[in-house]
This record gives C-alpha cells, structure tokens and sequence, in this order.
C-alpha cells in the first residue's frame, strides 16, 4: 500500500480552501495510515495535528442510527412502528401545502421513516415551536420537549412519498431516550463509545472542550450562509474564508443532545466507531456494539425509486439510502472504485465516515469549514483512498 496520493490529495485541498483536514484508515482492524496537514488556527499559523477536537455536524447521525438499532436488537421497536408509540404528539400529523393550507396526515410516521429521512419531516431546526421551548426552558431545552414541540412544524410530504433531508435523527436521538429512560449523550456514551474505547466525544462544549478545537472557518461566497443548504450545494464559486467561530452553528440548548448534529471529537477517536461498524460491530477491546446482520440492514438501500429520484445531491449519484446512512446502488453512475458494500456520511463543516464492510476498511476525514465543497471533496477522497490500497 502507498498513500502517497492521498497525502497529494490532502495538501490539495488545503492549498485550494481547506485550512487543514485530517484522516484515520482502517484495514482489517488496523490503523494503515494517519496524516494531516493545513492548519487548526490559520490566523497564527498552528498546524493541524489530527488530536484537535472538532465540529463533525451531521457525521453525529451515524451514531445517532446505531444507537437506536441497539434497542431494535433488544426487541424495543419494529421498523414499521408508528412513531407516536413513543412520542404521542406524533399521532396526529398535518401536510403544509404550496398555497399554505394544511391537511392532516393520511398516514402514522414510522420508526423506519425517521432511520431514512421519508417522514415527510423539513430540516427547520430554527422552528418557530423549538424557539418556544428555549425560551420557555431558559435555553436548556430538553431532547424530548424540542422534539415534542416539532411535532407542532407542519410536514412537507406525506410520510413514506418523499426522501428529504431533515430533524428527523434529532426526532429519533428523543425516542432512544424515551426508550432507554437514558439521557441521549449518556446512552451513547455507555452503549458506544465506551465498549470501543472513546472517552473525548462531547455533545456540550466548556471552555475546556473549545481550547481543545481547532478553529471552524466558513468559505463565503456572497450566497446564502445556510449551513445544510450548503453543504447539499454543488456551487464552485470563488470565494474567501472567514473564522466561523467555534460554537456548532446548529446548537440549540445546553440539554439538547442532538441526534443530527451534536458531536464534538477528534478524528482519530471516531475512526475507531467507524472500524467497529467495518469489522462487523465488534470492537478492538472485543465489545459488540452491533450485530453484524443488523449492519447488513443499516447498509441495504431502502428506498424506492421514486424516492431515489428525490436523492439529487451531486456528491450521492449512485447511492441509495439505508438505515440512516448513504449506501451505494450504482457503482457505474457513482464512479466508484471500492466495494459494494460501502456506506457512511458526511457533515455540514466537512467531515466524512466511509466503512466498507466488504473490504474491512474504513476511514474518518475531517476538515473544519462550513460551506464544505462536499460534492467536490468526497467522492474524490474515496476513489483516492481506494486507489492507495493495492
């Protein structure tokens, strides 16, 4: 093996917007390559180390859907579970339409559409009812009372039309609480990331957590500065980089553990839930964190083809949808040169998981700035690493 294009890669992207990034790879349970290059603090010139905390935005919902499949394990719920047997606020659901009327629901969401973003849910995590309830709450926010308020947004869908990005892990990170009795940043903890090892995963920041960060930079534009709108973007328009700050953008109370878009970790720390899932859910220490037929599952697209259609990001042509995470259908029209079992996600600040369970590979990248050129970065870095590995 030679990673020498992926270290060309890597210094690209840092030369061209990135102000650094870093990677873990994992093969057959072990670390095969580690670098990082580019700077943490581009305004004082200190290098990225690959030990800095960082932003992972929506890479959160990886562990948000492997928590929940534990429970699933444990005959806690069925896929086709309507979702009020957990949240009742969900029982009476109404549709949004063009003109502004609303109708109810002619369908229950169920526990599947919340893993696969078809509950006809909208990703507006600055909800006119989630705003009530921080300002009710003082700003703390509890995970359950913001998702019983969201159940107040209208959807846009009826469930099970359409797949469209949204709340809907956040929603689901609620019901492994309602189930477990477990705060959902405690779950996680104790469920996953102790049994592999991970002790430095967080999902409030202190001012000890931040002076641990890198600095989070935003690429601009002049065009909107939605996060999620732009990391779904295939714009490549010149632009500049600014300090974003380091606070998650998508941060809503300090009890708010967000299923969607919480963690804040190092890279090399969630490489090792990455390895855990490409080695079949069992851990370097031994530890089971998921069966190895409940990742088959997790893996297995389940979408139809009308709801394939509606997957039009740039960087996902080729891929269907599992259990929460990209999977690939098409390797022709992906372009793609690994396995045909890989799947992962990426976040809105430009972090990327890849596991191929075919392969036993996989790998954790991360740079640190929003507006994350996504459809240029990913599909690139996989074909990279692929290329690296005979």
């Amino acid at each position: 093996m030679d990673f020498t294009k992926l270290k060309d890669f890597m210094g690209h992207l840092t030369s061209w917007r990135m102000p650094g990034n870093s990677i873990v790879v994992y093969k057959d349970d072990k670390v095969i390559f580690s670098h990082s290059t580019g700077y943490a603090d581009l305004e004082n010139k200190v290098k990225m180390t690959g030990d800095e905390l960082l932003n992972i935005y929506s890479c959160s919902k990886l562990t948000t859907v492997v928590a929940a499949l534990q429970l699933y394990e444990r005959g806690k719920f069925l896929l086709d579970d309507p979702l009020y047997n957990f949240i009742d606020e969900y029982r009476e659901m109404y549709i949004k339409a063009a003109d502004g009327d609303l109708r109810r629901a002619e369908k229950p969401i169920t526990m599947r559409q919340l893993f696969t973003h078809t509950a006809g849910m909208s990703y507006n995590w600055k909800s006119e009812y989630i705003e009530e309830v921080k300002k009710k709450t003082g700003g703390k926010a509890p995970t359950v009372e913001v998702a019983k308020a969201f159940a107040k947004e209208p959807l846009i869908a009826e469930p099970d039309e359409i797949w469209n990005y949204s709340m809907s892990h956040d929603i689901l990170a609620a019901v492994v609480e309602v189930i477990s009795g477990q705060r959902f940043s405690d779950y996680v903890k104790e469920n996953i990331f102790a049994p592999i090892g991970v002790n430095d995963v967080y999902y409030h920041p202190s001012e000890e957590i931040y002076s641990k960060m890198a600095e989070q930079y935003r690429y601009r534009t002049g065009e909107t500065d939605d996060i999620v709108a732009l990391q779904i973007s295939a714009e490549d328009k010149e632009g500049y980089i600014v300090n974003a700050g380091k606070k998650c953008e998508m941060y809503i109370g300090s009890e708010y553990d967000s299923g969607g878009a919480g963690i804040i970790v190092s890279v090399p720390s969630y490489a090792k839930l990455a390895n855990t899932l490409a080695m079949g859910g069992k851990s370097k220490t031994g530890d089971r964190i998921l069966s190895s037929g409940t990742i088959e599952l997790l893996q297995t697209n389940q979408l139809n083809e009308e709801q394939l259609k509606k997957i039009d990001w740039v960087s996902l042509g080729g891929y269907g949808y599992g259990l929460g995470v990209r999977t690939i259908v098409d390797k022709a029209r992906a372009g793609f040169t690994g396995g045909k079992n890989e799947f992962g996600w990426g976040g809105a600040a430009g972090a990327t998981v890849l596991v191929d369970t075919e392969n036993r590979l996989s790998y954790f990248y991360a740079h640190h700035m929003l507006n994350p050129q996504e459809s240029y970065y990913q599909p690139r870095l996989r074909n990279v690493v692929y290329s690296c590995l005979d």
